[in-house]
């Protein structure tokens, strides 16, 4: 095959797959490609970077064997080679020393938000440990807890305690260079790298000129081959150099969809838990957040809001701000009436009826963060199997029905609910926090 053929069959390998994949993607992976040269045997093809090298045969593998040489192993006959940094040059003859300005720096950069600071989160026995914890990386950023993976639902506080630690450090630790980043703007920034051939700027940017990396959301970079593998190599670097690493996440590192390495990366240093707050500190931080409103609300009707809207503080502050409106407009003092007028379709209510199993699901996957759809399955971990038991031993506390129409509800024989009860009453006796979470849990089904 001459390498006017290969060519044409190249040409013919990129129309083929510009009919199978956006517009974005054929531009930023397939476009850039060249062919260098070829032989009967092989093609030679120009790549800007490995990322493009991995994409092309990870997508496209197998439509490749179709248009292009195969050895005599059975395997495509492609050599890569990746393609040399233009320079630029300078119109003077002083050399440009190499410096990050801000324009080097990615430019989907996060700025830290001003009200996220240890001094305005809201402290509970659910996030006592995370924030101490926190704050002792915030102290001694690479000599305490390194990596520090935090995670936690929706609203819980996560990025709040993210950005705690930006600030503490930016204002104890003066001469570190810390750099706060979604994964989603870290993601971003590799693809507008890889578009604009300056890869090697962002690398030396995110391993040399980076004393610590704060990583908002790493959820997002789940089946994501490419970018986490550059995420991971980064994150190698930053770990040997003894720089500071603290990511959050949704999940634990171990129900993340991403390769054992990068799992095991995460869990080398210290896994903490945001948990979900408590009824007390619930009412806390509803009046700490209408304090900050100049907003009155009396401890009985903080209380009815705690009480029925629990799953994350964002749906509280949201709460606080319908009521700043609502009291300001109207020029209305703060009442149950009121909150019950305001905020309607936010509260909780449990229908005042026979309480039934799927309440209870609910209630316990919202307390303990688990899916309803986990607690109904045969999964055996840890956290969903004692979930699983507290569902099983509220149901016998509160619904008056046998064992056996109860044990069918959940897909299970009667002496499995038995065995639940007792193991579920033994570990409450010796576990403060599993007594709290049953109790929040009974609470919400009456609300």
């Amino acid at each position: 095959m001459t390498l006017l053929e290969t060519s044409d069959a190249w040409n013919q390998f990129l129309t083929f797959a510009k009919k199978h994949c956006s517009a974005t993607a054929y531009g930023n992976w397939l476009a850039p490609i060249k062919v260098l040269e070829s032989t009967e045997e092989h093609i030679v093809l120009e790549v800007p970077n490995i990322f493009v090298k991995e994409y092309l045969l990870s997508n496209y593998k197998k439509d490749l064997r179709s248009f292009l040489p195969i050895n005599s192993s059975d395997e495509l006959a492609i050599e890569f080679k990746i393609a040399t940094p233009i320079k630029v040059e300078h119109a003077t003859d002083v050399p440009a020393p190499i410096i990050i300005e801000t324009n080097d720096l990615p430019i989907s950069d996060i700025k830290l938000n001003q009200n996220y600071c240890f001094d305005t989160f809201i402290e509970g026995p659910n996030n006592q440990f995370v924030k101490s914890a926190a704050m002792g990386v915030a102290m001694r950023p690479a000599q305490s807890y390194n990596p520090l993976f935090i995670h936690g639902g929706v609203g819980l506080g996560k990025t709040h305690i993210l950005h705690s630690i930006g600030h503490y450090l930016i204002g104890h630790h003066k001469k570190l260079r810390v750099q706060c980043i979604t994964t989603e703007a870290f993601i971003n920034d590799l693809v507008d790298s890889l578009r604009n051939k300056s890869v090697d700027r962002m690398k030396r940017f995110y391993r040399s000129d980076v004393d610590v990396l704060l990583v908002d959301d790493i959820q997002f970079l789940q089946n994501r081959l490419n970018f986490e593998e550059e995420f991971c190599n980064t994150f190698e670097t930053l770990i040997n150099q003894n720089k500071q690493i603290v990511i959050t996440s949704d999940k634990p590192p171990s129900q993340l969809k991403l390769s054992e390495r990068m799992i095991a990366r995460m869990e080398w240093g210290l896994v903490a838990h945001v948990g979900i707050p408590e009824l007390e500190t619930r009412v806390a931080i509803i009046q700490y957040k209408a304090q900050q409103k100049g907003l009155q609300i009396p401890n009985n009707v903080a209380f009815f809001i705690a009480e029925h809207i629990y799953n994350n503080v964002r749906q509280l502050e949201g709460a606080i701000n319908r009521l700043s409106a609502q009291s300001r407009l109207l020029g209305m003092s703060i009442t149950e009436d009121l909150v019950e007028k305001t905020l309607h379709e936010m509260l909780q209510h449990t229908p005042r009826q026979k309480i039934s199993v799927e309440q209870i699901l609910k209630s316990v996957a919202a307390v303990f963060e688990v899916r309803i759809s986990e607690l109904k399955s045969e999964t055996r971990t840890k956290n969903i199997a004692l979930s699983r038991q507290v569902a099983m031993y509220l149901a016998c506390k509160l619904i008056k029905e046998s064992l056996e129409i109860l044990a069918a509800y959940f897909g299970r024989k009667h002496s499995t609910l038995i065995h639940a009860c007792k193991n579920i009453e033994k570990l409450a006796t010796d576990d403060e926090i599993l007594r709290r979470k049953i109790s929040m849990a009974e609470k919400n089904i009456h609300a």
